[in-house]
């Protein structure tokens, strides 16, 4: 006998809607802007200055609402996916409504844009290209092989180019950590895309997995990895700081084992637990702030 469907309604548990909204995702995205101003943009200042800087708090609030509403809408779009790819994890058409869900993305967005336009002309427009790019990727680009993969890679990085938008400031080091996002960023979504390959096969996705095979797809990524760490180490060699060089060569090894960790997957639990190491590898590398 199958299980009968969990009831959709108006209101959802807290723990659905923090898995709806990815939680930890927005916490990161928190963590690595708030880094980022501590350590390499803005006036110096207390801390307990620092914590009553309203301005900041909203431009951090307008990047985790619109980074809520891309997910949300992605979530939307691949209902028939996620049923494949991770019916245990699926909320949309599950356990709320549809029209919920698009009625949040809406709030959400509007919000974030509106936030974006108070604070100034040109954060608003940055909040306005990355929440029409959004729903691009989940509308259309998602489905196409690799834009969609350097879509969501340079939204990641977007989140962190914002602090120098919004202070005018041209930080390099900022940059430079948007880059390092960016390419760590692109390697895990080409890698949640052959874990989701059964879901997105079954639905006329057309991502590399599908388009090219697994063994081709892994070689793109083996030459990502390595074009990033060989930009990662000329990046730490011209900022001439003994501490994040030393700290950048650790960070390093991980990837080498996370290519071995490659070659050796074959399933979709395999690339799932790799794609779930590089987060927290982004992680780490956004704490090198800390040595600048």
């Amino acid at each position: 006998m199958s299980k009968p469907q969990t009831e959709q309604t108006f209101f959802i548990n807290i723990k659905d809607f923090l898995s709806l909204i990815r939680a930890n995702n927005l916490l990161i995205i928190l963590f690595t802007q708030w880094m980022g101003r501590i350590f390499l943009v803005g006036p110096s200042t207390e801390w307990k200055f620092l914590l009553q800087d309203v301005s900041f708090w909203l431009l951090t609030l307008a990047t985790v609402l619109i980074a809520a509403s891309g997910y949300i809408i992605n979530d939307y779009y691949d209902i028939k996916i996620d049923a494949v790819n991770r019916p245990n994890k699926q909320v949309v058409g599950k356990v709320m409504k549809r029209r919920v869900a698009i009625l949040t993305h809406t709030v959400f967005n509007f919000t974030g844009i509106f936030i974006g336009f108070y604070l100034s002309k040109e954060v608003g427009i940055v909040c306005f290209i990355a929440s029409f790019w959004l729903w691009l990727y989940s509308n259309e680009l998602k489905r196409r092989a690799f834009i969609g993969n350097v879509s969501v890679a340079a939204i990641t990085a977007f989140s962190i180019f914002l602090i120098n938008i919004y202070f005018a400031d041209h930080n390099r080091a900022v940059y430079e950590f948007g880059i390092f996002s960016f390419f760590v960023s692109l390697i895990r979504e080409i890698i949640k895309d052959l874990e989701d390959k059964e879901g997105d096969v079954k639905f006329g996705c057309k991502t590399l997995p599908i388009i090219w095979g697994d063994a081709k797809t892994k070689k793109l990524i083996y030459l990502l990895f390595s074009l990033f760490i060989a930009i990662s180490f000329v990046i730490v060699y011209e900022m001439e700081e003994p501490y994040i060089q030393y700290y950048f060569f650790i960070l390093s090894l991980p990837a080498f084992m996370m290519i071995y960790k490659l070659v050796k997957a074959v399933s979709s639990k395999d690339y799932g637990k790799i794609s779930s190491f590089i987060k927290y590898y982004m992680v780490a590398g956004i704490l090198g702030m800390f040595f600048i």
